[in-house]
């Protein structure tokens, strides 16, 4: 298995990302790493040569400022396209970046390609929930508008990866909405709600969003718009919580003293909410495993990704979803013959 990365894509790059690497290198055999980037910067922080790590050099890269759509024509020996390049031409069997998420996608579109009969990949990330089992969203910003029928293939994607990956058998599919019965929301939310009834899923029906981290679903449904402000109503949240925490234990030396004695607990409170253990953003849809990283991964989230990545490529998850999207297509036309 070869995996491809963009050494210089996220805040603590190339650092974190070499980190990553250097882990996974010592926890799997078998596995080689290509990275994507400035060799002047990336080889002093191998320390050791390693057959399984090699350099692709370039100097240029993707800045978070880029204009996604137009990275892949205007940058194209940028790390990150590169990156992505490999994936294409079957030199690595798939793709990591922590850079800019925007383009990320375009490579990856433009690059890889969809899977046939996938009309719009998704953007899904792992988010925890109270029991740790955690849930995947989709979609979170690959497609602020959808159709019914996006909504319903991010359904079957999302399935695919929760029962091979995660090995959780008939994973519950749900979809947000702003009430549990049937018939509530949008014309789009209505509409998706009777195509997921009829895909091959455990679909669950509406699941509201102070639900989400109780483990309503293990698979959450949604447009790209909706899916966003979820995401980052969660992250936002648990960030303003930690800081009130903060500002309550550090008020006196009672509660200093009192910090003192929950420290390790509360510090499992913030690992178990840290949704970068759980892996990369998985582009959905695609032809190939791409993996979007988070912007501020350190070694350990990267090392994650990677994690995360090797078990979509053991499991053939692309292929997975390929086969049951024609499946579905199949069974409709024989209805309809």
């Amino acid at each position: 298995m070869k995996i491809a990365i963009d050494a210089m894509g996220g805040d603590n790059a190339p650092n974190a990302v070499v980190e990553g690497v250097k882990e996974a290198i010592s926890h799997y055999d078998g596995v080689e790493f290509i990275l994507f980037g400035d060799e002047e910067q990336i080889k002093p922080l191998l320390n050791e040569s390693s057959e399984r790590i090699s350099i692709h050099h370039t100097t240029e890269k993707v800045e978070n400022d880029d204009e996604p759509a137009r990275v892949v024509k205007k940058k194209k020996n940028a790390s990150m396209v590169l990156m992505a390049e490999a994936v294409k031409n079957g030199d690595a069997d798939a793709c990591i970046s922590a850079g800019n998420t925007g383009a990320l996608m375009s490579a990856g579109l433009f690059k890889v390609g969809r899977i046939k009969g996938i009309e719009r990949p998704a953007l899904s990330p792992t988010l925890p929930t109270i029991d740790g089992s955690g849930f995947l969203l989709l979609d979170v910003g690959a497609n602020v508008e959808a159709k019914a029928q996006h909504l319903m293939q991010y359904g079957i994607m999302g399935s695919v990866y929760v029962e091979n990956v995660r090995q959780i058998k008939a994973p519950r599919v749900g979809l947000l909405n702003v009430g549990t019965e049937d018939g509530k929301g949008t014309e789009l939310t209505k509409q998706a709600f009777e195509m997921l009834e009829e895909a091959p899923i455990n679909f669950v029906g509406n699941v509201e969003a102070r639900d989400l981290l109780e483990g309503v679903a293990d698979v959450v449904v949604t447009d790209g718009f909706s899916g966003n402000v979820a995401l980052k109503s969660i992250e936002g949240t648990a960030m303003s919580m930690f800081s009130m925490i903060k500002s309550v234990f550090s008020k006196n030396l009672k509660s200093k003293l009192a910090a003192g004695m929950v420290k390790s607990d509360l510090r499992g409170i913030k690992d178990q909410l840290d949704y970068s253990e759980y892996g990369g953003a998985a582009l959905f849809g695609l032809a190939a495993p791409v993996i979007k990283a988070h912007g501020s991964s350190n070694g350990r989230a990267i090392f994650s990704a990677i994690k995360q990545t090797y078990s979509i490529v053991e499991q053939d998850v692309s292929y997975l979803i390929q086969q049951d999207v024609e499946a579905m297509n199949e069974g409709k036309e024989s209805q309809n013959d």
